[in-house]
């Protein structure tokens, strides 16, 4: 058995405001957002004190929010004796908002009331204006977040902690939920500098992995108080 962290980067201006940030731009993080993402850190390597984690991988967007908050958590979770390899996939890249980028959700449907309309109705059918459809994200992303599955399944300790977006990780919880992916933004929400756990299994020679989530959307922080986004 294995187990997958699927990690949201910590906060940039764009998320505490509520704004789209996509796979076009490359904030950085706030100073909350860099003291969240030390937080981060500790709270992964807390829950590796009970899991007897061996192999340890850390995948990040190359988005510079995802880079820089995989590099706090790295330097907390490794250990004398427990080396962590560091890969970087622009395959994690959030969505392509497209003209969208940088506005609200009021601003996008001020701008294009009947795509916006469409958009929130099935966002996974439904592409934002000259950027990408849930669909396109998933075809880029899910290969790469399916190896990591795969590896994880064949031996057991192995720990894969992936660094991403808001809409990268919905999307891969509701396909490991079983949830419609036309539904992945009505049904799952991962604020910034949220992780969730999942066990990864090799079940039998015709399931080759079965996932359980056993943390979904885990925040630490002491309060909360967070923006809804897009």
């Amino acid at each position: 058995m294995g187990h997958l962290f699927l990690v949201r980067h910590a906060t940039t201006a764009a998320s505490a405001a509520g704004r789209n940030l996509g796979g076009r731009s490359d904030d950085s993080l706030t100073a909350d957002g860099e003291r969240l993402a030390e937080r981060l850190g500790q709270a992964i390597a807390l829950e590796l004190t009970g899991i007897a984690a061996g192999e340890l991988r850390v995948v990040t967007s190359s988005a510079r929010r995802c880079r820089d908050t995989a590099a706090a958590i790295a330097d907390a979770v490794a250990r004398p004796g427990r080396a962590v390899e560091r890969h970087v996939d622009a395959a994690l890249l959030e969505i392509d908002y497209g003209a969208w980028d940088g506005l609200s959700p009021a601003e996008c449907m001020q701008r294009d009331p009947e795509v916006r309309a469409a958009w929130e109705a099935d966002p996974y059918a439904v592409a934002t204006p000259g950027g990408e459809s849930g669909a396109d994200v998933a075809a880029r992303a899910f290969p790469a977040l399916e190896a990591l599955e795969g590896w994880l399944a064949a031996a057991s300790g192995r720990v894969a902690i992936v660094v991403s977006h808001n809409h990268v990780i919905r999307l891969r919880l509701a396909a490991l939920l079983g949830v419609p992916l036309r539904d992945y933004r009505r049904r799952l929400g991962v604020d910034a500098g949220s992780y969730s756990m999942v066990e990864i299994d090799r079940a039998s020679a015709d399931e080759p992995r079965q996932a359980t989530v056993r943390r979904l959307g885990v925040v630490p922080f002491d309060s909360l108080v967070v923006k809804r986004e897009s």
